[in-house]
């Protein structure tokens, strides 16, 4: 095992015998170990930044990883639906837009969502373990590991990145280098297994105050999340592997 596996296994490890979290991805578990038991799982990976310090690099704007997607109409679909708002495990299936109209091409498959299942729309609010119900874009895709071979932006995650889901923050709902701001308050780690691969999910995109953050598509772990949706690795790699800016996909999610 080499030392990065070593030190991201003992941070699971650590997680799972804490309860510290609540994050989609931080208590994730590397394949052949124990998931932790359910739904907070947050651990803050290093220490806040001190006021002083938030105060030198307020003005440093936090770093722009992406191009946006393609504008137009929409000609790839993902839809994850649920038979009822409380159900944490959803079907998800994809589209391909062609003469005619919508033609399936994956799935369907099964897929888990928030601990607590869709919220009703326009109901999402941080931390209330639901995943939003609407349309949205794909912003862009990351991962701890390297470019599996995607069209989209493909950001890397490091150590020091995390997701800013503090609601008071200037940074809210923002990917945010930890050595250049301030990612506020017991910001959600990037760098965890669960999200090896992901997208990011256009939600709250105007990062409104506590309408809720980081809604990722990623790895699945075997439990349902805090607002996310989920995949195993070899689907979910099938699908990012699809989708292609140029057809603006979207990604349409909720009870039906």
């Amino acid at each position: 095992m080499t030392l990065r596996a070593r030190m991201r296994a003992v941070l699971v490890l650590f997680v799972s015998a804490s309860g510290l979290a609540t994050g989609c991805g931080a208590a994730s578990s590397l394949p052949g170990r124990p998931a932790p038991p359910a739904a907070s799982h947050r651990l803050r990976t290093s220490a806040a930044p001190t006021a002083a310090a938030r105060a030198a690099t307020a003005r440093k704007p936090a770093a722009a990883p992406t191009r946006p997607a393609h504008h137009g109409p929409a000609r790839q679909l993902i839809t994850v639906t649920t038979r009822g708002y409380g159900a944490t495990y959803a079907t998800l299936t994809a589209y391909a837009g062609r003469p005619g109209g919508w033609h399936r091409v994956l799935g369907p498959w099964t897929a888990r969502i928030g601990r607590n299942g869709f919220a009703p729309p326009g109901r999402k609010r941080e931390g209330d373990g639901r995943t939003p119900s609407g349309s949205f874009g794909i912003q862009f895709f990351f991962g701890v590991l390297a470019n599996p071979g995607v069209r989209f932006t493909y950001r890397r995650i490091h150590p020091y990145d995390f997701w800013d889901d503090d609601p008071a923050s200037p940074r809210y709902n923002e990917w945010v280098d930890q050595r250049r701001a301030s990612p506020g308050t017991s910001p959600e780690p990037m760098d965890v297994s669960g999200y090896d691969y992901g997208a990011v999910i256009g939600y709250n995109t105007t990062r409104v105050p506590g309408l809720g953050s980081g809604i990722f598509l990623h790895v699945n772990i075997g439990i349902a999340t805090a607002g996310c949706i989920t995949l195993p690795m070899g689907k979910l790699l099938t699908v990012l592997r699809w989708l292609d800016p140029a057809r603006s996909p979207r990604i349409k999610m909720g009870a039906t």
